[in-house]
C-alpha cells in the first residue's frame, strides 16, 4: 500500500488544484481514505491535511471508512418509506449482523447505506448491490438475494 500512496504523491507533489484527483487515487488504491493515508498524502505533496480532510468529509463519493465488496443501498423515499423499506433495511441490518452505527459486515463482504432516492419509485421498496437494482422487495426477497452473494463468495 505504501508504494501506491508514494506513487500517488510523486505524481501531485506541488501540483495546485490537485486535491480531488488525490483523493480519487487514494480511495482507488485503499478502497477508503484512511486518516494515516490522508496524513501521509498531506507530508508528502503539500496539500494540507485540513484541506484534504474537508474535501473527502463534504463530498459523499469519498468513505472514510473500510467499504464491504458488495454495497447494498436501501431506498429510503417516499415511495419506498410508505411501502416498508423501514422494515426492509432493518431485516437487513439484522440478516447482516450489523449492530449499532455500523455499517460494514465484520467479514467486509457487506456496506450497508440508506439513500434518499434511487429513483425507481414504480418498483417501491427497492435496494441495489452494487450495480443491480432489486424491486417489489419484502424482507424475505431481500435477504433471499443476499444470501445469492454471500453463497457466490463463497463458491
Amino acid at each position: 500500500m505504501k508504494n501506491a500512496l508514494e506513487a500517488i504523491a510523486a505524481k501531485y507533489k506541488d501540483k495546485p488544484g490537485s486535491a480531488i484527483p488525490v483523493l480519487q487515487e487514494m480511495q482507488k488504491a485503499e478502497g477508503y481514505i484512511s486518516r494515516e493515508s490522508l496524513r501521509y498524502i498531506s507530508e508528502r505533496t503539500g496539500i494540507p491535511a485540513a484541506e484534504l480532510w474537508g474535501i473527502a468529509t463534504f463530498y459523499s463519493m469519498f468513505h472514510l471508512e473500510t467499504r464491504g465488496r458488495h454495497v447494498i443501498r436501501v431506498c429510503k423515499g417516499t415511495a419506498c418509506h410508505v411501502s416498508g423499506a423501514d422494515n426492509l433495511a432493518s431485516a437487513i441490518r439484522t440478516h447482516l449482523g450489523l449492530t449499532g452505527e455500523a455499517i460494514t459486515t465484520d467479514d467486509e463482504l457487506f456496506t450497508l447505506e440508506e439513500v434518499a432516492c434511487l429513483g425507481c419509485c414504480s418498483l417501491a421498496p427497492v435496494m441495489m448491490i452494487d450495480d443491480t437494482v432489486y424491486g417489489k422487495l419484502t424482507p424475505h426477497k431481500a435477504i433471499s438475494i443476499i444470501d445469492k452473494y454471500i453463497t457466490a463468495e463463497n463458491t
